[in-house]
């Protein structure tokens, strides 16, 4: 800026900055235009955001946090463990970058990339205002979902706002049991009470309430885990989103056969339980959250050591 005085600028310079992410990797599937970003933060940190394309629009998944300390076994995201918490500007610029690069309009948001939502709560918070500010994005909540491991006690301070956003929760297993082994989450709030604090949430707001369960193979897809799935749900204005699980080379677990996962399916539907299996997209570029982020840290720590004196 030159058209202030250089004491003008010294002072601003040591109060203010202006927050702006690079493009550090791009990957575009060949199979469906998914387009996986890699964004640099300011202070060297990165962060994976995913444009899916659909017939209604663009909708972009964005990440909360570098890094995740919820420790969820099958999610590539938690394996360096959590550095810090996105701000409500990184986050925007998030929207802004992909925005910009792709020359389209974002028409829906989801919370589900790197990081836990609700473990950011007053960051994520006001960048929803500023996302739904007319001075900001302009974009109305009803268009945002925000994906949570069960954070129970965040998830009654969401629902006091009133914000008309989908809750989507990441359940993945039908019992204490089989998610105390996958979800470290679930020691502290157990699977009977985050259900309930599912159904208050749709008391209290209306909105229906979305269940993510990422289907493994030989851990939580078999006939009874649907069945008591489906005892658990019963009643519950709700939508189950099934997810073959994506293999994460550090952790081991395999997705079952599509004829598994349609019978679970079924057996869900039979039991009057909405749900769908979740369409795969940019699975040629590893679309997965915290894989590509995984993958550029590993390769460059690996050039780092190899460029050490012996």
């Amino acid at each position: 800026m030159t058209d202030i005085s250089a004491q003008l600028a010294e002072k601003l310079g040591q109060r203010f900055y202006i927050s702006g992410l690079t493009i550090r990797r791009k990957l575009v599937s060949k199979l469906d235009g998914t387009i996986k970003y890699l964004f640099g933060l300011s202070d060297g940190n990165s962060v994976e955001a995913v444009v899916m394309r659909y017939k209604y629009g663009n909708s972009l998944c964005i990440s909360t946090q570098v890094g995740c300390r919820m420790g969820c076994k099958f999610c590539a995201s938690t394996l360096a463990g959590w550095v810090r918490n996105l701000s409500p500007s990184e986050m925007l610029d998030e929207v802004y970058t992909a925005e910009e690069d792709t020359g389209e309009k974002i028409s829906s948001l989801v919370l589900m990339g790197i990081g836990e939502p609700l473990d950011n709560y007053d960051n994520v918070l006001h960048f929803l205002e500023l996302l739904s500010s007319p001075e900001g994005e302009n974009l109305s909540l009803r268009h945002v979902s925000l994906s949570t491991c069960g954070l129970v006690d965040r998830i009654y301070d969401l629902m006091k706002r009133r914000l008309g956003l989908t809750l989507s929760i990441s359940l993945h297993a039908p019992n204490d049991q089989i998610r105390g082994q996958t979800m470290p989450i679930n020691q502290k709030y157990n699977v009977e009470t985050l259900l309930k604090a599912c159904r208050d949430y749709f008391s209290y707001t209306g909105r229906r309430i979305s269940f993510e369960y990422a289907l493994i193979e030989g851990v939580n897809d078999s006939p009874q885990c649907a069945e008591e799935l489906a005892a658990h749900l019963k009643g519950m204005p709700c939508h189950v989103n099934l997810i073959p699980v994506n293999p994460v080379r550090e952790r081991g677990y395999r997705r079952g056969s599509r004829q598994n996962i349609f019978r679970f399916q079924k057996l869900l539907e039979q039991r009057g339980i909405n749900t769908t299996i979740r369409r795969e997209l940019g699975s040629d570029i590893n679309a997965a959250c915290g894989q590509l982020r995984r993958e550029t840290e590993q390769n460059d720590a690996s050039q780092k050591r190899g460029n050490l004196p012996c």
